[in-house]
């Protein structure tokens, strides 16, 4: 009976422990920058990001770096084909204003 009792206990308090530390998934997608670029003052290395979407935050990550940025999610009425990413020119460097995810209808705007 105590036996039971302490392992009863035990479970509890290693759920107790880990409740809060999951964090939410958002989707993910696979992105490629054909150039380097800046979003928001992050700069980033022209390949193959793996992309986070959470409330407001977009994580890009390649390799072992990762860069959360925030941005504004839209869901548009129809899918995109394919990925499209705006670049602007900002002095020397290229400056994303807008990713649409390829297969998807999730727009990504960052001021």
């Amino acid at each position: 009976m105590l036996t039971k009792f302490v392992l009863a206990f035990g479970i509890l308090a290693l759920v107790a422990t880990t409740a809060g530390s999951i964090p939410a998934k958002g989707p993910t997608y696979k992105v490629t920058l054909s150039q380097p670029a800046v979003i928001q003052g992050t700069a980033l290395k022209a390949g193959e990001y793996r992309v986070n979407i959470t409330a407001g935050t977009v994580t890009f990550t390649m390799d072992k770096e990762s860069h959360p940025v925030a941005a504004k999610i839209e869901t548009t009425k129809n899918k995109f084909f394919s990925d499209e990413i705006q670049y602007d020119k900002d002095g020397d460097h290229m400056k994303i204003s807008e990713i649409c995810v390829g297969g998807t209808r999730t727009r990504l705007l960052f001021n």
